[in-house]
């Protein structure tokens, strides 16, 4: 088990957002109380989709070359990633982002379904020649894809975007990277060795490539949408095109600048499970639980529960055990952001801090409860889909 406890207070100064619900914390927190999901059940069916809504790149990207270059989900993250900078206020500070750390949770490129489709017919007709498959991608893949195949390239198209050029890591491993994203962060700058650092991930879940990838996990939520807790034992995800970035920095840092900050970051914990056996994921969050610091009464929870079972039913055991606090379900409204996922839970977290209330309800389930006081701390979950369980400690800013 790993575990970061920062001694030097962090703050959450920034945060960012483009999803299927829409850009800027505004249009976010007006649609969560709005009860509004923007879901598609025929463009990709059967699976269900949470689709990116409708944003004007030109306002974070303004360069169309830039954009070209990119593939979705990278243009996703590089434009939450300038939300969150123009939110801390440090968008086009040369000083501060030149020493900016970043940690970047992603996943791999996207394929060019033209190509593989041309590619498998082909072969599928006996027109393979020996060197066959080399000479297509040299031909038919224009260099710009094929380096869109590496997770790298979103912090690098950041740095060149936005101008963050202090140290870059990139996390692989779905939801779990996220965990680790937040989790390396606060434990650089709880040691000393950063101020500031700019975390997030991102996804583009319209994807005929990785919904397919998906299925033969038998994982994808097919047919009808219904809410995280809803779907049953023959449930799944649907896969939530989106971004969530965050900066985050010591108190002495932003109060050095006069930031505000959204809310606490106390600590976040990781873990992963064998998943050898029923109950795996039950204990290791609740050790978890343990590690993370004193949990009040006036808390609640934000999950980013996929749907999946087992893991899903695992969850709900251990979410029955602390019955009192309020859940809410991030994948009932945005859809499964998958390395996005817990970064999209941190900036729910301290957006609801932040505005002094929990968003209500999206499920008849026991669990999504009214929170009629001011929440003074957030629990957020990542559940892997099958593998990887973390935690984190959120508490609003005094």
């Amino acid at each position: 088990m790993t575990e970061t406890k920062p001694a030097t207070e962090v703050w959450i100064t920034g945060i960012g957002l483009a999803t299927s619900l829409g850009e800027g914390l505004d249009a976010h927190w007006d649609a969560l109380n709005q009860h509004r999901i923007n879901v598609d059940e025929k463009g990709f069916a059967p699976c269900v989709v949470h689709p990116l809504a409708q944003i004007n790149l030109d306002a974070q990207i303004p360069k169309k070359g830039d954009q070209r270059q990119m593939e979705a989900w990278q243009r996703i993250g590089t434009y939450a990633a300038g939300l969150a900078l123009e939110s801390a206020g440090v968008k086009g500070n040369v000083e501060i982002l030149a020493r900016m750390d970043m940690v970047v949770a992603a996943g791999g490129g996207e394929r060019d379904l033209a190509v593989d489709s041309n590619i498998l017919n082909l072969e599928a007709k006996g027109n393979s020649a020996p060197g066959f498959l080399n000479e297509r991608l040299m031909s038919d893949l224009r260099p710009t894809l094929f380096l869109a195949q590496l997770s790298n390239l979103l912090a690098g198209n950041i740095a060149i975007v936005h101008g963050v050029t202090g140290s870059s890591r990139t996390f692989m491993g779905e939801e779990a990277s996220g965990v680790d994203a937040a989790r390396i962060a606060l434990a650089r700058i709880a040691a000393g060795q950063s101020d500031i650092a700019l975390i997030g991930g991102s996804q583009n879940g319209e994807r005929k490539d990785l919904l397919v990838l998906y299925e033969f996990g038998g994982f994808n939520l097919k047919n009808k949408f219904a809410p995280v807790w809803e779907r049953g034992e023959s449930g799944g995800f649907a896969l939530g095109s989106g971004g969530a970035f965050l900066v985050i920095e010591s108190k002495a840092h932003a109060e050095a600048r006069g930031a505000k900050p959204f809310a606490r970051l106390v600590n976040v914990v990781a873990d992963m499970a064998r998943r050898k056996q029923a109950g795996d994921v039950t204990s290791t969050l609740d050790r978890l639980w343990a590690k993370l610091g004193k949990v009040g009464d006036k808390a609640a929870i934000i999950t980013g529960a996929t749907g999946v079972e087992p893991a899903t039913s695992e969850e709900r055991a251990f979410l029955k055990t602390h019955g009192k606090l309020p859940v809410r379900a991030a994948g009932t409204v945005f859809g499964h952001t998958m390395e996005a996922q817990f970064p999209l839970g941190l900036a729910l977290a301290a957006l609801s801090l932040s505005r002094g209330a929990l968003f209500p309800p999206n499920s008849a389930s026991p669990f999504e409860v009214e929170m009629s006081e001011r929440p003074t701390q957030i629990v957020v979950i990542g559940v892997g889909h099958w593998r990887g369980e973390g935690m984190a400690l959120v508490e609003a800013a005094k």
